[in-house]
């Protein structure tokens, strides 16, 4: 078993340690490498995989709302740029790149604030591509364009029926369907990931459950079959996928491998923290589920198992770990987040 961590500087060093397969995928990248959005959940550890990894320049866009982001993206060698990206003027004036990762979008609080939401997960992937034509890029969408899939199946694969539940999912397809749109006319190369939940100790599915678990907070089970990627995982393969970028655009699944039961992940938790789980509601038949069998064909299975973030997110909520603050609200089937 891999050792557990004991600090926030231990965790970003795991989550950010470049594997040969990414060293190699950021040495072919011939240019410059720009993030938008570097100051999201995974913005800033994708960043700095991307430093560690050999990366020749590496930028990070965001408004950084918290300044000690910037500074400690700064201070590992990640240049960054202040900037409203749905200002046009702004989007405009960033520097050319070989490989553009749009990170950027809109969920928390989306609901009551629609316009934003669409103008950040609709529009301005559009804006992106126009400003990007020549780059490869790397849109990171949601897995919640899907319709809910059984649970007793493997989720929903990239040719499935899409039907986005709320406003915050419709416009993260909205955003889909104009950045084809316009790669189409521009001829730029690009590929759409849906991701389904990245986690680490500090935000995610199993942070949520810990953390819930200690609190003896009951657990809805209405949405009983989750997915969850170690954050470090996905990294990774956003790293080694921005060479798959195409013209027409690719679009590839990310999650783990499993149809995970919140039940018995909740149970398996209850019993290394020592405490039982607390449970209401039943499963449904349907869960937001995704298939990412086409992603490991081409760059393999993630290394990093669920029970090793098991045991790694019940020692970090046990020794009193930092958390981010921010509730996936996975449990959502309203699509209100």
């Amino acid at each position: 078993m891999a050792s557990l961590i004991q600090s926030e500087e231990s965790l970003v060093e795991v989550m950010t340690r470049p594997s040969p397969a990414v060293e190699s995928a950021v040495r072919a990248v011939d240019g410059d490498i720009v993030i938008l959005g570097v100051a999201g959940k995974m913005g800033a550890t994708l960043a700095e995989l991307l430093i560690r990894a050999g990366a020749r320049r590496v930028i990070g866009v965001s408004r950084f709302s918290q300044p000690s982001t910037e500074e400690y993206l700064r201070a590992i060698g990640v240049e960054t740029i202040m900037a409203d990206l749905l200002d046009d003027t702004a989007l405009t004036s960033l520097p050319d790149a070989a490989c553009v990762y749009q990170m950027a979008g809109f969920k928390f609080g989306a609901t009551g604030n629609q316009t934003l939401t669409w103008a950040a997960n609709a529009h301005l992937p559009l804006r992106v591509i126009e400003r990007y034509r020549d780059a490869r890029i790397v849109y990171v969408s949601s897995g919640n364009v899907y319709a809910y899939a059984a649970v007793d199946g493997h989720g929903a694969v990239e040719e499935d029926r899409l039907d986005p539940v709320g406003e915050y999912a419709q416009s993260r397809l909205g955003g889909e369907r104009l950045a084809t749109f316009m790669a189409q006319r521009l001829d730029t190369k690009l590929l759409i990931v849906r991701l389904f939940y990245a986690t680490e100790l500090r935000y995610g599915i199993l942070h949520d459950l810990a953390h819930s678990i200690v609190a003896r907070t009951p657990i809805d089970l209405t949405m009983g079959h989750v997915n969850q990627i170690w954050q470090g995982d996905a990294n990774a393969y956003l790293t080694r996928a921005a060479s798959l970028a195409a013209y027409p655009a690719t679009i590839l699944n990310m999650t783990g491998q499993e149809v995970i039961s919140v039940r018995k992940i909740a149970l398996a938790l209850g019993d290394r923290l020592g405490v039982d789980p607390v449970f209401e509601g039943s499963e449904s038949e349907t869960a937001l589920l995704g298939d990412s069998s086409k992603l490991y064909e081409l760059l393999g299975t993630p290394p990093t198992s669920l029970m090793q973030i098991a045991d790694w997110v019940a020692h970090w909520v046990e020794m009193g770990g930092c958390s981010l603050g921010k509730p996936t609200k996975y449990g959502s089937r309203d699509g209100v987040f």
